[in-house]
């Protein structure tokens, strides 16, 4: 697949995901005031947020120019910070495949930034362009959002009719 392709259909995905993860909290808003759930909700939010933005400044930036990696870095170092804030604060909610291992996503933001400083290029002898290494990264984060957004849902209480 192209690489401008997978972008912009990578961004739009994540973007749209943003919008359906406002919908089940909006129909869930009491649950979501509970602080644990809250957090739980931002990650969620985040998860989808700043990889669709990162995909979205790639594609406006140029997969072909390295104004990309400005971008990533940015968006690595946003999600470091979001992310250890997150874990900091973190209040149990229940049990969940992703409870204790929300450590992984810091790692996937640093593995971005490291790959946006330059370090994507140990695997040049690969075929592997340093832009499609970021994308295997970013997929990754989405699914850990999707993880999130299942055990998020799931441990909370049905809204009331």
């Amino acid at each position: 697949m192209d690489t401008n392709t997978f972008y912009a259909l990578f961004s739009t995905t994540c973007l749209a995901l943003v919008g359906l993860w406002w919908n089940a909290v909006a129909g869930r808003i009491k649950a979501f005031k509970e602080p644990g759930l809250k957090q739980a909700a931002t990650g969620v939010y985040f998860s989808f947020l700043i990889p669709g933005m990162m995909g979205l400044g790639a594609q406006i930036a140029g997969v072909d120019s390295t104004w990309w990696r400005a971008v990533f870095i940015v968006g690595a170092l946003a999600g470091l910070i979001v992310w250890m804030n997150i874990i900091r604060n973190a209040q149990k909610i229940g049990a969940g495949f992703l409870r204790g291992k929300r450590w992984m996503v810091i790692a996937l933001y640093a593995l971005i930034l490291l790959g946006s400083l330059g370090a994507d290029k140990l695997l040049s002898g690969t075929g592997i362009t340093p832009i499609q290494v970021e994308a295997i990264w970013l997929c990754l984060l989405v699914l850990a959002g999707h993880a999130m957004s299942w055990e998020t849902l799931m441990v909370m209480p049905l809204p009331e009719s």
